[in-house]
Order: structure tokens, then sequence, then C-alpha cells
């Protein structure tokens, strides 16, 4: 029997960015693919995230490939309520359950820590180091916050996070690339719309004058890497803009942001899939990371109007 010859490779960025994913990626990535670029449902999403659940209200298992075992943590929290809100799903009785959750593991002042101590026993990076009292954090509390106001939640324990978080933001001096997503995570969802303008004009001016992104990618090289980044952790402004109605675009130019989505494309590796840029510590969490950053990559892109297939 003559062999059949090779099939060749997919012709767009989402064919060969598909292809990768039902490769690699787990379950719940399988479906956010379908759901935002082949007409998948909702439903069939938020029931893989479903998996993710603990009894507490909170999300577990992985969810946030980073952290590993079964405990329910902010950042897990986090994620999934990324999930809810790109589904049109981020409301009811499901999210009162996670604010429960939340008010349970906030710090004194009423935010959320970057992990808290139930954790201790279970792998997690080296970069995410868990202690017995942490503090307060915008890293976690920005993107949750931001998120809810957006879906107008209104919960109890919203009151104190978003004035731990006004105080963060408006209080930053210096800060890193993380920490300014956070930020505007917080800022494009806060009801006091003023306010998040002149809060992300201010930070605006401190990400070009600390230089926290890479304005233009032939010159990458030239710009600092944050303390404990990983060596090529540098961010782009499309990384702070991943949608062009975010405050966080009015800080580049046309062409600057134009150069951003074109290294982001650019990015796509031969198998389909997107890198991670960070310090990758255990072979199973960069594998379930590179389908969550190949979906946000192709979301951003189709946001900004590129062709992605």
């Amino acid at each position: 029997m003559a062999e059949k010859p090779l099939s060749s490779p997919p012709a767009t960025p989402l064919a060969r960015a598909e292809r990768f994913v039902w490769l690699t990626a787990r379950v719940l990535e399988q479906r956010r693919f379908a759901y935002h670029f082949l007409r998948g449902g909702a439903d069939q999403v938020e029931t893989a995230l479903a998996a993710y659940l603990g009894e507490d209200g909170g999300y577990g298992h992985a969810l946030e490939p980073d952290l590993r075992g079964p405990v329910s943590q902010p950042l897990h929290t986090a994620h999934g309520l990324r999930v809810l809100d790109s589904i049109g799903r981020c409301g009811g009785p499901r999210v009162e359950r996670i604010c429960r959750y939340l008010t349970d593991v906030s710090t004194h002042d009423g935010a959320l820590p970057a992990i808290h101590p139930s954790q201790r026993g279970y792998p997690s990076a080296p970069f995410v180091p868990v202690v017995d009292s942490p503090p307060s954090a915008l890293l976690t509390t920005g993107p949750v916050v931001g998120v809810l106001h957006r879906n107008q939640v209104w919960h109890a324990w919203l009151f104190r996070a978003t004035e731990f978080c006004w105080s963060a933001v408006e209080s930053l001096e210096t800060s890193h690339p993380y920490e300014i997503e956070a930020a505007v995570a917080f800022l494009d969802g806060a009801p006091d719309r003023s306010r998040a303008e002149a809060a992300a004009y201010r930070l605006g001016c401190l990400v070009r004058d600390q230089r926290l992104a890479v304005l233009d990618p032939d010159e990458e090289g030239d710009y600092p890497v944050a303390e404990g980044y990983a060596p090529e952790e540098l961010h782009f402004p499309h990384d702070y803009a991943r949608v062009p109605d975010s405050l966080a675009s009015r800080w580049f130019t046309d062409k600057e942001m134009a150069r951003s989505l074109d290294r982001l494309a650019a990015d796509q590796q031969q198998d389909g899939g997107w890198p991670i840029r960070w310090r990758a510590w255990a072979p199973g969490s960069a594998l379930e990371w590179r389908p969550i950053v190949t979906i946000e990559a192709l979301r951003t892109l189709r946001a900004h109007g590129r062709p992605v297939g």
C-alpha cells in the first residue's frame, strides 16, 4: 500500500495554534480555545472550570500552573474570575461564593495575599514563596477587584479591597511590570473613571520613565530586566494594553503599539504555540502555561484588529 503524503502544516496563525492546543492543552484551555475561536459554548468552558473549584468557594488544583496541589489560592481564584469574565459568566451565585472565599483569605486590611499559607507543603514556583503572615498584594488584589467591578458585582469585601487598591496604585513610585499590569487591571474596571484616568496617566509616566516597556523591539537589549525576572523577561506595550480601550493604550503611540503587536505575532513558534517568557521551573507547569499564553496572544492580536486566520 502506498504511503499517504504528509499533510502540509496549517497556514494561518489560528490554525497553527489550534493544532498546538489540541496536542498540548488541558481540557479547560481546549474549551476556551473552542469558545473564543471555534464558536464553542460557554457552558462547556464553565463545566471544565468547575473541576478546579474547591468546597471553600475558591479555585485550586493548579488552575494557575505555577502553584501545584489541591488547595484554593487567591492566584487560582483570580485566574478563574478572568475565565468567567471572558465568557460572560462573572456574576450570580457562583461569584457570591467566590467573594465569601476572598473574605475568608483576606489579610487584616481586607485585601488579598499573593499566596495564602495553606500552600505550604505543596510544590510552587520559587519566585512565589510561601510565608506565614503574607502582606496584601496589589499583584493579586488588583485584577480581582477590577474584574468584579467591571461586572458590577457588589459585595462587602470589595469596599476595603478597593480602598487598598487605590492606596497601592496611587502611592507607587517604583514598580515592576507585573505589578503595573495588576494596577491596569484594577483601573480598567474601577467605577470612579476620572480618578482611574488620573492614576493611569501617572502610571504611564512611570512606565516610560523607568523603561518598563520595550518601545522598540529592535533595541530590546538596551532595556532593563526587573530584579528577579528571567534574563529575557521583558514587557511590551501589548502586555499592558491587551485591548484597545484599556487606559494603558494611551501610554503608547500608534507606532509603538504597532511594533509591539508585530513582535507578538512574530513570537508564534514553529509548533504553533507562543512561548512563556518567565523562568520555567518545572516541565509540567511550562507545558500547561503555553496554551494559556497562546490563547491570550491570539485574543490580544484580534482585539487590536490584527488578522489571525
